[in-house]
């Protein structure tokens, strides 16, 4: 395939996951631009999502307890620093191509939601008193680490090739590294690990992302029953 024409299969393959990635990049540098003032609203805060939440169950809610609840995805599109974004993005185009590749560009945009929201959720429910902003793409991305290994559970998936990576990787060597990265989550959080990682969040969209695979996701026309 020519150079010409693999960047035109790129755009076609990826076009929605390389437009979020840019907008994500975009977004970053307008927070850097514009301070924290212009983006603190759209973190996701804990003690706040919480006490929103008892407002919806006590039919007293606001609206600014819907937006509130809003930020639940909202703070999956802002990043902290500038290598929490690019490492952030470097997994994200792994992973969620892999998806885009085996399951379509719908299917690949619903697990980026509800990982993002589900590890929000998580990571609110284990600090629900707290008022620390919540804000990162980690727990879609490793929404996306889960989906693959829910899908490596149900069928025999192809050797992924993904771009720029020059040979294809056997999925088990994939799906070991999603089981790796969540287990070191989890101890992290049982140790009550800090250094401003939200472990809760990785947690949460890990679960999410797998059972959706797991569960309800289509057999991948590449893959083959086990």
């Amino acid at each position: 395939m020519s150079g010409g024409s693999r960047t035109r299969w790129i755009a076609h393959k990826q076009g929605p996951l390389l437009g979020l990635i840019v907008a994500m990049f975009v977004i970053y540098l307008l927070q850097e631009i514009a301070g924290s003032g212009w983006y603190a609203r759209f973190m996701a805060v804990p003690g706040a999502i919480a006490g929103s939440w008892h407002h919806v169950l006590a039919g007293s809610a606001s609206a600014a307890d819907y937006r509130e609840l809003g930020t639940l995805l909202s703070c999956a599109l802002l990043h902290g620093s500038m290598e929490h974004v690019l490492y952030n993005m470097l997994y994200l185009w792994i992973f969620a191509a892999l998806a885009a590749d085996l399951l379509g560009q719908r299917w690949m945009l619903l697990i980026f939601v509800v990982s993002a929201v589900s590890g929000s959720v998580c990571h609110t429910l284990c600090n629900a008193s707290g008022f620390i902003p919540l804000l990162g793409a980690s727990g879609a991305v490793m929404g996306f680490e889960g989906a693959y290994l829910g899908l490596a559970t149900r069928w025999r998936l192809p050797d992924p090739q993904v771009w720029p990576m020059t040979r294809a990787i056997p999925p088990g060597q994939l799906a070991a590294l999603a089981v790796c990265g969540v287990l070191m989550d989890y101890v992290s959080l049982m140790s009550h690990a800090g250094g401003g990682i939200a472990y809760g969040a990785h947690l949460g969209g890990f679960a999410a992302g797998l059972f959706l695979t797991a569960l309800a996701a289509p057999k991948p026309q590449a893959a083959t029953a086990r």
